[in-house]
């Protein structure tokens, strides 16, 4: 069995119950795989990104049982030592964990976005926190404008919300 398909599995046993989170992180990795590959990202940073995407929220678990609360503030001190440990036992190198382990604790932070794997991380995980949260038209304008930068992910979000290109971008 391949890593990402371990990682999967494993990342479903650890919040097993949980189908939100569950189907949530399903998705998240399903739209980041598919940005990357579009995005013509070479294969390492690939693997990094889709592991990423299956463990991004794995602090959640953590941060409700210890704070009360899934904020991501709690999430990116939580997150990446559940993530170091799932990623070994799925056999990542050291060097693939501590770069997923960054983008964990990262991927709330919309400024100072650091490599083309951390941005398609969150634009995923926007695309799908845009429905789950029931976003208004007006925040997914802002989060167009604000967040999105690939070509694949912006085309993702007018297809996926119905939005038509406008001179300001949504």
């Amino acid at each position: 069995m391949d890593k990402l398909t371990k990682t999967a599995l494993a990342m479903s046993e650890y919040m097993a119950g949980d189908v939100m989170r569950i189907d949530h992180f399903m998705k998240v990795h399903a739209y980041a795989a598919v940005i990357g590959r579009a995005e013509g990202l070479d294969e390492r940073t690939q693997e990094i990104l889709e592991a990423a995407a299956y463990v991004h929220d794995i602090g959640i678990k953590n941060s409700e049982l210890k704070y009360g609360s899934s904020s991501g503030y709690y999430q990116q001190i939580e997150g990446p030592g559940e993530a170091e440990k799932l990623l070994s036992g799925a056999g990542y190198d050291r060097e693939l964990i501590d770069r997923v382990k960054y983008l964990v604790s990262r991927h709330h932070k919309y400024t100072d976005i650091d490599g083309d794997d951390c941005q398609i991380l969150i634009e995923a995980d926007f695309i799908v926190n845009i429905r789950e949260d029931n976003m208004s038209r007006e925040s997914i304008k802002e989060i167009y404008s604000r967040i999105f930068k690939t070509e694949t992910g912006r085309s993702l979000l007018r297809n996926i919300y119905g939005a038509e290109q406008e001179s300001d971008g949504v």
